[in-house]
Parts: structure tokens; C-alpha cells; sequence
């Protein structure tokens, strides 16, 4: 039985090498492969990148409806023969699009649509598939950092349904009297693939930090900084709905003057088509429209929360509002010239490709606000 001590009694050195040493929580070890997870959903963001600018491509030549059938697991393979590209090209003379815009199209040249539509598809299981291997090699390594399953997992449901929503977007175009797919069809299938490149890009930014910096840093956050930051991504997801809309009727192309349409502050015929409400999905005038006001409002505000974060006391923090500031200058500039040129597809790739920077530039300076980094004394980041 062990004897009782004094209170008052020393503890000698040798109790006390032989006293476990503990940690607090904060402090211990950190479980999971944070930088190998980081390295593969970078890899994965780079990926839908490249799926959001050959979406764009595929959109800018008019070559969504060449694949007229979804095969999710057969789709992967092309026509291999004289006789297969026959066939996929006697389905696609069976839709709207060819009887009425496409009817003098050769095999040649539906060819070079099919690719591009195929090609977007490809890279959509390919997505999917490093995604896949990836979680379920982590997840069989049990590598996953604690609370990190779920968020993990999100990103390829949302693949899957993307994949689904894909092809709701292109059965809208297959029948009736249908040119190009539905627009608001569109906008959903972008703004998931905005959503999910979101996603992936905060998870970036978050593995990309210890749980205690994190942590220690969300307790110096700037809550007006966020708040105008979180504002920003709202507008400008918005933003990128619109000029869906756009794309989606190929509204770009029909007023080509600047800051005015066709002579008027507003376009003519706003609301021509019947019932009232189509006209601000189909109306090209209005969409375009709409597009540009939304513009107009988002680098207004794009300018307010820029002159706030001057008052940042984080340098990290400015400087990520700088870069917002920058980018979304450059893509005022990029969406004129898109217009004054009727969205020329080199164009119009360029001002796409500059939407997908702006919004994970946004999503970096919401992060920052969040979880502000720590400078020493100097206002040197540490």
C-alpha cells in the first residue's frame, strides 16, 4: 500500500521522469493524411476546372445534343467503327437541332461535335473515378483526419448528381421544337460545378492549416470582413447564374454595343414573349440584360468591401481583397469585350475561365477573414 504524503513534501526528479507526460487535445499529434488528402483534392480541383472550361467549349460549339443517349458506363467507349459513327450520327439527325439548324451537316463535321460533348463526358468519369479511389483509399488506410468523412464524402455525391442533372440539361433539347438545351437547365448544371469546385477549394484552404492555427485564428476574426465576403460569393454565384442564362440562348451575341443596347438604356422588346415570365429566361435582350446590371452591382460591391478591408489589421487579409479587386476589374474589361466581339469562343472562354478565378478568389478572402493568418509585430505574415 502506497504511504501517504504531505502535502508540503518535495517530489523528487525521479517521480517526476517517471510521470507520464500529457498534452492537451490542441496540442496532440494530428491523426490523418492532411497533406496527402490536400494533394489529392487539389488534384481533383484542377480536374473540374478543365470540365468547367471544356463545359464552356462544348456549349460555344453547339456540340451538347451530338450524344443523344446516356450510357454512364458504356458512354465511355466511342464509335469504333465506320458503322458506329453512321448510327450516332442517324440518332443525332433525329432531333430539333439538326431537322432545323443543322440539316446540310456532313459525318465530318458532326464528328468534331461529338467529340467535344464526348470528351466532357469522358472527363466527368474520370472525376469521378479519382474521387472514388481516392476517398476509398483513405478510408481503407483509415488516413482520413477525425470529422473529415462526411465533408469528403459530399463531393462525390454531388458529382453523382451532377452527372444526373447533366443529363436532365440535355433531354431538354432531344424534343419539341428545342434549338439548344432549357437555360435554367444550364445555369443549374454550372452552378452545381461552381458549387462543388467551391467546395473543394475551401477544403484546400482548410487542410492547408493545422486544426490548432485554425482554430486560434477563427477567435481573431473580422466579422464585418466576413460578412462582406460571404455577400460577395452570394452575388457573384448569382453572377455566374446569369451568364448562364446567357450562354444558354447564345444571348451574348445579340446586342454587341457598349454601355448601351441597341441605342437604349434598356433593350427593345424586354418583354415580347408570352407568358411574361419566360422572358427572363428566354428573352435575349432581357437576360443579357439583367447579366449586365448584375455586373454593374457586384464590382459596386466589389469596391465597398475593398475599401473596408483596408482597415484590416491582417496584411493576408488585404491582400486576398486585393487580388478580389484585381480579378474582378480584369473580368469587367473581359465581359465588355466578350459583348462588343458577340462572344467569340475565344472570347467568351477567357471571360468563363475568369469567373472560375474570381470565385475561388472570393472564396480565399472569405477564408482569410475567417480564420485570419498571425503577423508578427512588424505586420509580417508569420
Amino acid at each position: 500500500m502506497a504511504q501517504k504524503r504531505s502535502i508540503f513534501e518535495e517530489v523528487s526528479s525521479e517521480d517526476t521522469r517517471k510521470a507520464p507526460r500529457t498534452t492537451g487535445t490542441i496540442d496532440a499529434k494530428p491523426r490523418g493524411a492532411r497533406r496527402a488528402i490536400r494533394a489529392w483534392l487539389m488534384v481533383l480541383f484542377a480536374l473540374v476546372v478543365v470540365m468547367i472550361a471544356v463545359g464552356g467549349l462544348t456549349r460555344l460549339t453547339d456540340s451538347g445534343l451530338s450524344i443523344t443517349e446516356w450510357k454512364p458506363i458504356t458512354g465511355a467507349l466511342p464509335p469504333m467503327s465506320e458503322a458506329d459513327w453512321q448510327a450516332e450520327f442517324e440518332s443525332y439527325q433525329a432531333i430539333p437541332e439538326f431537322e432545323l439548324q443543322n440539316s446540310d451537316m456532313t459525318l465530318a463535321e458532326f464528328e468534331f461535335i461529338y467529340w467535344w460533348e464526348w470528351s466532357h463526358r469522358q472527363l466527368g468519369r474520370v472525376i469521378g473515378l479519382v474521387w472514388a479511389v481516392g476517398f476509398a483509399g483513405f478510408l481503407a488506410a483509415r488516413k482520413i483526419p477525425t470529422g473529415w468523412t462526411g465533408r469528403l464524402l459530399l463531393p462525390g455525391v454531388l458529382g453523382g448528381i451532377q452527372g444526373a442533372i447533366g443529363w436532365w440539361m440535355v433531354s431538354s433539347g432531344l424534343s419539341g421544337d428545342a434549338l439548344d438545351v432549357a437555360s435554367y437547365r444550364l445555369a443549374t448544371h454550372l452552378g452545381l460545378a461552381f458549387v462543388i469546385l467551391g467546395l473543394i477549394a475551401w477544403y484546400v484552404f482548410q487542410l492547408g492549416r493545422s486544426e490548432a492555427d485554425l482554430l486560434q485564428a477563427r477567435r481573431a476574426q473580422e466579422p464585418k470582413m466576413v460578412s462582406l465576403s460571404t455577400g460577395l460569393m452570394h452575388f457573384a454565384f448569382l453572377q455566374i447564374l446569369l451568364g448562364a442564362l446567357v450562354a444558354g440562348i447564345d444571348a451574348g451575341r445579340a446586342f454587341p454595343d457598349w454601355p448601351l443596347m441597341a441605342g437604349g438604356f434598356l433593350p427593345p422588346y424586354p418583354f415580347d414573349i408570352q407568358p411574361w415570365w419566360r422572358n427572363f429566361f428566354e428573352n435575349a435582350g432581357l437576360v443579357q440584360f439583367m447579366h449586365r446590371m448584375a455586373g454593374y452591382l457586384l464590382f459596386v460591391f466589389g469596391i465597398v468591401a475593398w475599401l473596408r478591408s483596408r482597415r484590416s489589421s491582417f496584411n493576408a487579409t488585404r491582400f486576398a481583397f486585393n487580388a478580389v479587386m484585381a480579378m474582378m476589374t480584369l473580368q469587367v474589361v473581359l465581359g465588355i469585350v466578350t459583348v462588343i466581339y458577340q462572344a467569340q469562343w475565344h472570347i467568351a472562354i477567357v471571360h468563363q475561365i475568369g469567373a472560375v478565378v474570381l470565385w475561388v478568389l472570393i472564396l480565399r478572402s472569405r477564408h482569410q477573414s475567417r480564420f485570419p493568418r498571425a503577423q508578427s509585430l512588424r505586420g509580417a505574415s508569420a
